[in-house]
Parts: C-alpha cells; sequence; structure tokens
C-alpha cells in the first residue's frame, strides 16, 4: 500500500513523561520525523490529525515528586507547561496538546477497562507482590531494582532492563530492593487484572509478523518478533499506587489503571478533546468501519523503548475492545547519543531544548535540520556541536541560503527585483528544468518510506543545483554584454528558489515563511512542486533577507563548556553507596569459586546493542560467557585481558548461547562499568578469595 494515497489520518507521537524537560533525544526519536510526515500530508490536502499529550501518571511521576517533597500534580503542572511551551516554539504543529490527567481521559481511560471487563477479557489473579515495609505500600515496577538475570546488570527496573532490553517482572529480579527505603521489599498478596496477552499471540502473529514484515522498519520488525518468538505472558493492567487513573470496580478501591494501559488511549482522549473544540466527529478517525477505505489511517511515531508497547500490547488492547481501528505503521526510531556518551537527564549530559531556544534565538530550523540529516532511524546516531556548526555553516548557510541571497540580491541589483524572461529559454535551462522536476517524487518517495534523512538529501541536492546553475552561467559577468541573456537566468533561478520554498515546508517550516515572503508569492501546495513557472514574467519579489547565520566557534564552545561544567558537577556530587545487601553465612561465601580468566576471543551478539560473546579461558577449561558489557568496551579493545569470573554459576541461555559463568564488574553510580582485575599478571585460573 502507498501509505500516502489515503485521505484521512490519525497521527500520534509519544506522549512525553511529564517528570522533566524536552531534550533533542526526544525530537529526533519521534517529534521531528512525525511533524515532517505531517506537514507533508497537509501540503497535499489530506485530512490529518496530529496528536499529543502530556503522559502524567505512572511511577516515574510519583518518584520524582517523593525525591522533591511536592504532590504530583505540582510536578506534572510545572513540566507539561514548559514542554507545550517549548513545542509550540520549536513549531511542532499538533492540533492539540493534551494532557492525561484531564477528566475526558479517566474516563475513556475507565470505559476501555469496563468494556474488556464486562467482556470477560481479564483474569483476575491474587499474586505475591512486592512490599515495602517502612514505607508501607506496595511497589510499582519502576520502584523495585535488582540484577537483571539475563545480562546481570544490577540496575534493572522490575518492568525491563535498559541495559539488554529483556522485559521483566519484579519476581524475576536477582536481590530486589525497594527504590524507596533502599531495602529488600517482602511478598505480599495483592488483587490484580491481567490481560492474557498469550491469548493474542496467534493473532498478533497473523496481524504483526505476517501481515506487515513488508511494512514495519527493520529495527522495529526484529524487536517485535524477538517478543512473540518468546512467548507472551498476561500483564497486569492494574497497580497498587496513589496517583493515576481509578480502576472503575468496588472492590479495587486504592487501585489505578496501569500507566501502559492509560497512556496510549491519551492519543484517543487528546482527539476526542479537539473534535469538541473543532466540531469534529472523532470517531471519523479512530473507529472501524464497514468499508474499510473510509477509516483513517494510524501511525505512531515514537522511540525503540516503545516498539512493544505500541506494537503489541495497545493493538491488543484495541483488538480486544473490537471497535478501533488498529495502527497501519509505528516508524520508530533508534537513540541519540551526544558528543560520544549517551544522553542522560540525570547527569545533565543533554542539549535541552528550551535552553537552545533561549540560547540560539529565531535558529529552529537549523537544529531541525542538522537532527534530521542525523535521525537515528535504523540505528544509533550522535549529535556533536562541532557537526551541528559545520552542517549550518557549510550547508544551509553556504549551500541554500548562498543560492536564495544571489539570486535575490542580483535580480534587485540588476532589474530592481523584476523577474522577467529575456532571451528563449536555452537547452541548459531546459535541462536545469527537468532535473528540478524530478525532486519532488523522489522526496515523496523516501517520506512515504519514512526515510526523512534522504529526503532531507534530495531537498538540498535541490537547492546544489541552483547553487550549480548560477556558477555555470555566470549571470554577474555575463551582464555586462548580454543583460537579456541574464534576465532569463534569474528566471530560471527565480523558479528554483520557488520550488524550493514549496520543498522546504516539510522539513524547515520557518525557512519556507522566509522564502514565500521575499518571492511575494502565498504558500504554495506541494502539487504545483517541479513547475517551471511559479512565479509569471513581470512578477516583482520583495526586499532580500539572509535565511541564515553561521554558527560561530565561540558559540560551540559555551555549549561544550556547559557540558563540561555538567561533568565537574557530577564528579563533585558524593552518591551514597548503595545499602548493604543482607548478611550471609561464611559457608554461603565459600560456595563461590571466583577465578582469575584471560579473554581469548570477543564479539558482538548479533541483534543486540549491550551483549558481548566471549571466550574465556579459566585455567581449568575455555568456556563462553554472555556480557552485557558492548557500551563500554569493543571486542578487539579486551581481548589478552584478565578477568575476574564466577565459573560455578548455573549456565543460562541469553540470545540463543549458553552462558556458562560471570564477569565481576564494578559499576559506579552513572552506571559505567570496568573489570574487576588483579593489580598485575597472575596465573589463570588463580583463585579470589
Amino acid at each position: 500500500m502507498d501509505i500516502l494515497s489515503k485521505n484521512r489520518y490519525t497521527i500520534t507521537s509519544a506522549l512525553p513523561y511529564a517528570n522533566g524537560p524536552l531534550h533533542i533525544g526526544h525530537l529526533a526519536g519521534a517529534y521531528i520525523p512525525a511533524d515532517i510526515f505531517v506537514r507533508f500530508l497537509r501540503l497535499q490536502g489530506k485530512d490529518v490529525v496530529y496528536v499529543c499529550g502530556s503522559d502524567e501518571h505512572g511511577a516515574a511521576i510519583t518518584i520524582k515528586a517523593k525525591k522533591e517533597g511536592v504532590t504530583p500534580k505540582e510536578i506534572i503542572d510545572q513540566y507539561n507547561k514548559q514542554i507545550k511551551e517549548s513545542f509550540e516554539e520549536f513549531g511542532i504543529s499538533f492540533d492539540i496538546y493534551h494532557r492525561t490527567s484531564e477528566k475526558i481521559h479517566h474516563e475513556l481511560s475507565q470505559e476501555f477497562f469496563l468494556n474488556l471487563y464486562n467482556k470477560g477479557e481479564f483474569i483476575e489473579r491474587f499474586s505475591a507482590q512486592y512490599f515495602d515495609e517502612e514505607f508501607q505500600q506496595f511497589l510499582a515496577d519502576r520502584y523495585i531494582t535488582g540484577t537483571c538475570p539475563h545480562c546481570q546488570n544490577e540496575g534493572a527496573y522490575g518492568d525491563q532492563c535498559e541495559k539488554c532490553g529483556t522485559s521483566l517482572s519484579p519476581t524475576d529480579l536477582i536481590n530486589p530492593k525497594s527504590t524507596l527505603s533502599g531495602k529488600p521489599p517482602v511478598l505480599k498478596e495483592t488483587k490484580h487484572w491481567y490481560l492474557p496477552l498469550d491469548k493474542y499471540q496467534s493473532w498478533l502473529e497473523q496481524w504483526l509478523i505476517e501481515g506487515k514484515k513488508d511494512v514495519l522498519k527493520s529495527n522495529v520488525f526484529g524487536q517485535c518478533q524477538s517478543w512473540l518468538k518468546s512467548g507472551l505472558q498476561p500483564r497486569s493492567m492494574t497497580r497498587d499506587l496513589d496517583w493515576g487513573v481509578d480502576v472503575p470496580l468496588e472492590e479495587a478501591e486504592g487501585k489505578k489503571l496501569y500507566v501502559w494501559l492509560d497512556a496510549p488511549i491519551g492519543y484517543i482522549s487528546a482527539t476526542k478533546q479537539w473534535a469538541l473544540d473543532h466540531g469534529k466527529n472523532w470517531e471519523d478517525y479512530w473507529k472501524a468501519k464497514e468499508n474499510k477505505e473510509e477509516e483513517s489511517t494510524l501511525i505512531h511515531f515514537i522511540g525503540k523503548d516503545n516498539i512493544v508497547f505500541h506494537c503489541i500490547i495497545f493493538p491488543a488492547i484495541l483488538h480486544a475492545h473490537g471497535d478501533y481501528i488498529l495502527p497501519e505503521n509505528v516508524p520508530a526510531n533508534e537513540f541519540l547519543n551526544l558528543e560520544g556518551e549517551k544522553l542522560s537527564t540525570s547527569r545533565n549530559h543533554a542539549v535541552w531544548l528550551h535552553e537552545y531556544l533561549q540560547e540560539f534565538p529565531d535558529k529552529q530550523d537549523e537544529l531541525r535540520y542538522v537532527l534530521t540529516s542525523i535521525l537515528p532511524e535504523t540505528s544509533d546516531s550522535e549529535f556533536t556541536w562541532k557537526d551541528f556548526q559545520a552542517r549550518v555553516n557549510n550547508e544551509l548557510v553556504a549551500i541554500l541560503g548562498n543560492f536564495v541571497n544571489r539570486v535575490m540580491v542580483l535580480s534587485h541589483k540588476y532589474f530592481d527585483g523584476a523577474v522577467s524572461l529575456g532571451t528563449k529559454l536555452t537547452p541548459e535551462d531546459n535541462g536545469v528544468f527537468e532535473e528540478l522536476s524530478k525532486y519532488p517524487a523522489l522526496i515523496q518517495q523516501s517520506i512515504a518510506q519514512y526515510r526523512f534523512r534522504e529526503a532531507m538529501t534530495h531537498f538540498m541536492n535541490a537547492a546544489r543545483l541552483g547553487n550549480k546553475y548560477l556558477a555555470d552561467e555566470e549571470p554577474w559577468k555575463v551582464v555586462k554584454s548580454d543583460e537579456e541573456r541574464v534576465k532569463t537566468v534569474l528566471f530560471v533561478a527565480s523558479q528554483i528558489v520557488a520550488n524550493l520554498a514549496i520543498m522546504a515546508q516539510p522539513f524547515l517550516p520557518k525557512t519556507a515563511v522566509k522564502l514565500f515572503d521575499m518571492l511575494n508569492l502565498p504558500a504554495q501546495p506541494w502539487e504545483h512542486a517541479g513547475q517551471a513557472s511559479l512565479l509569471p514574467s513581470g512578477h516583482q519579489l520583495n526586499g532580500a533577507a539572509l535565511l541564515f547565520e553561521k554558527i560561530t566557534d565561540e558559540q560551540v564552545e559555551l555549549q561544550l563548556q556547559k557540558l563540561e561544567q555538567a561533568k565537574a558537577n557530577n564528579a563533585k556530587k558524593v552518591i551514597p553507596a548503595a545499602p548493604a545487601k543482607a548478611n550471609i553465612s561464611f559457608d554461603d561465601f565459600v560456595k563461590l569459586d571466583v577465578r582469575v580468566g584471560t579473554i581469548l576471543e570477543a564479539e558482538k551478539v548479533a541483534k543486540t546493542k549491550k551483549l558481548l560473546k566471549l571466550k574465556i579461558d579459566t585455567g581449568i577449561d575455555q568456556r563462553t560467557v554472555v556480557s552485557g558489557i558492548a557500551e563500554f568496551f569493543k571486542p578487539e579493545d579486551i581481548v589478552g585481558k584478565q578477568v575476574s569470573i564466577l565459573v560455578n554459576l548455573e549456565p543460562r541461555e541469553i540470545k540463543g548461547i549458553m552462558s556458562q559463568g560471570m564477569i565481576l564488574m564494578a559499576e559506579d553510580a552513572d552506571g559505567r562499568l570496568d573489570f574487576v582485575q588483579p593489580g598485575s599478571q597472575i596465573q589463570v585460573g588463580s583463585t579470589i578469595r
């Protein structure tokens, strides 16, 4: 199916948590790709609703509120305002930016729950759930940390290990502890309502794996396939929390809906509110219809950490409800890194959107351009300030801005800004128009396949075409001998500028407005792109203005200093060591057989970001160990290293590889890993005691 052939679209971007500001990783993950797509649809006259909003429930909000000694409402009110204003100033074109704390959202989420409940879709279970005795409350998944049973990451959460990406249950964790008290929680019985995802396994395999294998991006399809291959299990749709949407059952007093039940429903409640505000019918954008051609096309733009929820859990909920359309696609992006390191909100290693907007006023399109150029579409990518400077100066300024400026300045200098066809068009002129006419289709094809980096490249190539044309024709020289020919050259060049104005609209909306203003031309729909007569002979141009300014070395240095200062501030922080674990007996300790080993071979585990497959000489044998250290060490750099290895750990299969032991690693408060190893070379197989 040509994704651009439909008439009505429902477009969503991931709901940002209202517990902190936006950074460039958020923009690259979901919002810029979605905004490009939406703007392109609107240029074609499509019926589009583009919705988003603050995700204001869940453990992340309550944890922050407890840390700051305020209520969850105070947290969400602060950050909802900041996030909404940042989006607006940056130019993201939502039809509505809503809130999941609104009454209309609570009511719709409860309606969804009751619909499934009345159909008997839930499994009611009494289960042992972790309880913090000091704080006298049950613990949501994110309130529990421990050691991941798959990659031995000691900072795994109760719902997911963020190092190896494995979905977990709190009881899967080794040595769990409460993030509230820092103490081991106890198991206590509680009742919850589970959605039997295993019941929908075969349907999901048919709809998702068979039906969308040629539709989904490879990174999205791979993660979904891995999840389904592992086999789905029932998942609780309720939580013991004091903040969120109430479970609408008398017997569930004090319980809330699981945030990943209510958050995606926020897309629908936002649409309902928008429809009420604008006299629309929200059902046209969400409800299934007898005639499938009349249904809206639903597309979710997200980051890769939300793939499972948007491709498996939310579709299962919609399918179980029965009245709603299902997503046509979920074009998720990977992660954006910053200056050689992961973006980190806790370490302030980030480029915050609200700070960028203050420090680089009127340079929204410069950031849009650079982030679009490096979007992590199928693998992680990296933002650096030096690259930002180079792309703005060497591409936006030197190619696009330079071409437009030369056309405008020369047109006013020679002909008082009048566009006029002088001599007849030459074969070279017609060749330029023929080449120019190809770019709209190339851009459209790339956008239809969610290849926004490629689409941006096509746009810039059209600007390069204009620069080359001027350089070849040299109107500043020809004007001395053939003024009529110069009229024609600038006529052709002005048509290229007009085409660039149209094609800039999805990518650089503020720049497009400036271009249309300089051209004295109303904004044009996409169907006019590629035409050679957008400006008639005799048309009067407005005055010239610079589109872009160079980014200075001083501006870059200031941003690098900010990141260095954040590192220095983090180094000064006295981070308390994790509390000691419960005492063990000496007999328990001596059961551990820890040896000095040497890494003989190392390689990345296919289709993973975190795992290395190691071959280790333990002195007693040579064995394979899978270790979650790929983010910190290159395979070629660790061959020959001596390590500490627990050799009598029960073997465990990880990603299809039998791992026979565990490498001991030191982990600091920021999650950085390093080897625990002898201070000098020692015989392989030596015991550590």
